[in-house]
Formats: C-alpha cells, sequence, structure tokens
C-alpha cells in the first residue's frame, strides 16, 4: 500500500540542482494526494522562469513512480502561491544562510 509518509520520504530525495536542499526542506511541495495507488503532488519552484522546471518536475515524478505500489504520478507546477523563503524549513533556512 502507497502511504503519504513514503511518499514524502522519497520527496525529500529531490533537489533542485542549483540548490542543496531537497524540495521538502525548501517548501516547495504544497500538497500531497493518493488515489487508488496514483500520487498527485501540488508543488512550486523558488522562480517562475526557473530552467530546470521541466527536468525537477520529470525528477519528482520519475522518484514517485519508483514508490512500490504507484500505478502512476502526477506532478503538477502551480504559481499560486508564489514561494518565497519564509517556506523554508528552520533547517533549510540555516544551511542557506537565511537566519
Amino acid at each position: 500500500m502507497v502511504t503519504e509518509e513514503k511518499v514524502w520520504e522519497v520527496l525529500k530525495n529531490c533537489y533542485d540542482p542549483e540548490i542543496p536542499v531537497n524540495i521538502v526542506d525548501l517548501g516547495l511541495v504544497y500538497d500531497v494526494k493518493i488515489e487508488d495507488d496514483v500520487v498527485k503532488v501540488k508543488m512550486t519552484l523558488t522562480a517562475p522562469g526557473c530552467p530546470m522546471h521541466s527536468m525537477i518536475a520529470q525528477d519528482v515524478r520519475n522518484k514517485l513512480l519508483g514508490i512500490e505500489g504507484v500505478k502512476d504520478a502526477v506532478v503538477q507546477v502551480v504559481w499560486d502561491p508564489p514561494w518565497n523563503p519564509d517556506m523554508m524549513s528552520e533547517e533549510a533556512k540555516a544551511k542557506l544562510g537565511f537566519m
């Protein structure tokens, strides 16, 4: 059975190649839903013009598809609400010098 806990664990292994912090700690993941073993992730990026947009979304999808029991994965990139540094975990803020 696919669990939300496992999905979040896998998402912590996804990175924006330009930032040494995972997308969860960056605050880029807004929502995770699992319906009939299909994982749906709503996320954003640090900037709308991010040149790595499709690569990051594809990496997230590929990693989600690697979870045992996942039939499909849908990654929706949204821009509302816009991301800001306050969305980062305390660890991420410290690592990136936002403290």
